[in-house]
């Protein structure tokens, strides 16, 4: 069976930087896009980043644009999430989770094209 496993995450302050990993298993990683998302309590799940099939192609949202950066070693079977000028409004649990398609679909954003989850890994930032 699929399994994601996450880690990486903890305690850092404002302005710091962490980097998630994401250990995949139980099918061919290489054929599939990657995602992370993150919920903080009382709060929907949010799309945060995707990643192509090669890494060729990577998506973020606005609110990590330019701070967060999504990879890939297929080699590995391990996607990544480097995170800098951590914010407060960061903390959450964050997430990876498998693409359903092979290809990236125009609403890549929606936590249903995907359908394979981690455990997920607590992020804390302190102000």
């Amino acid at each position: 069976q699929v399994q994601l496993v996450e880690s990486g995450g903890g305690l850092v302050q404002a302005g710091g930087s962490l980097r998630l990993s994401c250990a995949a298993s139980g099918y061919t990683f290489s054929n599939y896009g990657m995602g992370w998302f993150r919920q903080a309590p009382g709060k929907a799940r949010e799309f945060v980043a995707r990643i192509t099939s090669t890494g060729d192609t990577t998506l973020y949202a606005d609110s990590v644009k330019g701070r967060f950066t999504i990879s890939r070693d297929n080699a590995k079977s391990t996607v990544y999430l480097q995170m800098i000028s951590l914010r407060p409004e960061d903390t959450a649990v964050y997430y990876c989770a498998v693409a359903r398609s092979q290809y990236l679909t125009t609403n890549y954003r929606a936590a249903d094209q995907y359908d394979a989850w981690g455990q997920g890994t607590q992020v804390t930032v302190s102000s």
